[in-house]
């Protein structure tokens, strides 16, 4: 058994925080308050490899092993989970879906752009009456000659208003349900392809998050990814990375909560002395400490097993579970410590408090990690 990470891998762990450090940090809070990414900082992120992390050299990709990934997004989400989930979304969601999935001459068109950020992608799954139950979808997609012809909704769409790029997840066979689900690519500026307005979140504000919406608009057959009606196993198994990263994503802003908690404790003083020499403080911080490194390790751990190949839906469910509620946890105690200076926005513990929030819901619900977990006990 082997905890130890080659020297690739440790390398671009520290040029990750070392830029998550110097590029981000300082505008962290900026970003959270103006509520958007600049796009300048995709640029620079392009040319630095972090747009086609997964992707392999010959599409102009940094060909990182997928641990290698999980680190980098950990360490992104120290500073800026807003971020880390937009960049996650352009990785393991349309990148790779297209590598994976895609035809030779869709690899081709796309990839290239899409590492070196000339256009950037964003994933269409979830619907207004579509959550958990993704199979219940209501956007269609019918064929016309040698187009599909797609009418529907899409929402909670990140990266919806910077994309250029959206997989999409539509009902090619209504009446077949989740067996009629197809993939598709769509190009933003087709007519009868329209954007919403920006959401209004509580946490990670920066990232853009839209309603996306179809009107008779015509999208070329050749832009199906994988075959027709087999779209539910390609956004089942997407899911997989998604969720991992989530957990990498909820690993990162619970380490970041604990450092300041550790900060502040030192700095504040009550009745005397440090609050960190109260046992209350002291035992918060333990039992915080303790489980970060219990959700560290499952992130890692399902990671391990999904760069090797290897079936990991209930442990990309089980790190993604509990590291995201062990955030919620950590988060809460930080700002307890801080007191009533935790739930001012001059620190950074009430930034990561709301960012926080939303990883036991995207990806899938903790309730829906459970339902995929004990299906698969059951199944023994």
């Amino acid at each position: 058994m082997d905890f130890e990470f080659n020297e690739d891998q440790k390398m671009i762990k520290e040029a990750a925080r070392e830029f998550a450090s110097e590029k981000l940090a300082p505008k962290a809070q900026e970003f959270d308050e103006k509520e958007e990414l600049p796009r300048e900082l995709y640029k620079e992120l392009a040319d630095l490899g972090y747009l086609g992390m997964l992707m392999p050299e010959e599409y102009g990709g940094s060909g990182l092993d997928f641990i290698s990934y999980i680190l980098t997004m950990e360490e992104f989400s120290k500073v800026c989970a807003a971020l880390m989930i937009s960049l996650s979304v352009h990785n393991s969601l349309v990148s790779d879906s297209i590598f994976k999935y895609g035809t030779e001459e869709q690899k081709k068109k796309y990839l290239p752009k899409l590492t070196r950020g000339e256009i950037i992608g964003a994933y269409s799954l979830t619907e207004p009456q579509a959550g958990t139950d993704a199979g219940s979808l209501k956007t269609t997609a019918l064929s016309k000659g040698e187009h599909y012809l797609v009418n529907g909704t899409k929402t909670f769409v990140t990266n919806g208003g910077i994309a250029n790029l959206f997989v999409l997840f539509v009902l090619t066979n209504p009446e077949a349900k989740s067996k009629g689900i197809s993939c598709l690519l769509v190009e933003k500026g087709l007519k009868g392809f329209n954007i919403g307005a920006k959401e209004k979140k509580m946490g990670i504000r920066g990232s853009d998050t839209r309603e996306i919406s179809f009107e008779d608009c015509l999208v070329p057959k050749v832009n199906l990814i994988g075959e027709e009606n087999k779209g539910f196993r390609i956004a089942l198994e997407l899911l997989d990375s998604g969720r991992i990263g989530v957990g990498a994503q909820s690993v990162g802003i619970a380490q970041s909560a604990l450092d300041e908690a550790l900060k502040y404790s030192k700095e504040r003083v009550q009745f005397g002395q440090p609050i960190c020499n109260f046992q209350a403080i002291q035992f918060k911080l333990a039992n915080m400490a303790t489980q970060i490194e219990a959700a560290r390790l499952l992130v890692y751990r399902a990671a391990w097993l999904r760069q090797n190949k290897i079936r990991c839906s209930k442990e990309a469910s089980m790190a993604k579970l509990f590291a995201s509620e062990i955030a919620n946890y950590v988060v809460n105690e930080a700002v307890q410590i801080h007191g009533g200076y935790g739930y001012m926005k001059e620190y950074a513990v009430e930034r990561y408090f709301r960012d926080a929030r939303v990883t036991e819901i995207y990806e899938g619900t903790s309730e829906a990690q459970r339902m995929v977990i004990s299906r698969d006990l059951l199944k023994s």
